[in-house]
């Protein structure tokens, strides 16, 4: 089975987000093939959450929560500057949404 480039998941992700009403685009692109997608969900209220990509198993994908359920900006950005010193091509997307939803199709941990 193939793997689907990042570039394609993220093309595909902000469309689905945008079909459903809510505002999303592309902080930070990454390595177009194999890039590990990081998601920035803002719900306009003054709190985000920060969905990170993860495996489990015998390689499902799935999203973890790393700064719980809910984070500000301050600690969304100094998340994401530890992650691009660790890895400089990471996708950062950013999802603007009153209800918080991620649009994945993933399990959330």
């Amino acid at each position: 089975m193939s793997k689907l480039k990042s570039q394609f998941y993220v093309q595909a992700l902000i469309r689905r987000a945008e079909v459903a009403g809510a505002s999303a685009w592309l902080l930070r692109r990454g390595a177009e093939d194999a890039g590990a997608v990081f998601l920035k969900i803002n719900r306009l209220d003054g709190m985000l959450t920060v969905l990170s990509p993860a495996r489990r198993g015998e390689g499902e994908r799935i999203w973890t929560r790393p700064l719980g359920e809910a984070c500000d900006e301050e600690a969304a950005s100094a998340y994401f500057a530890r992650q691009l010193k660790f890895d400089p091509d990471i996708w950062i997307v950013e999802i603007e949404d009153r209800a918080g939803r991620n649009f994945v199709d993933e399990p959330v941990v």
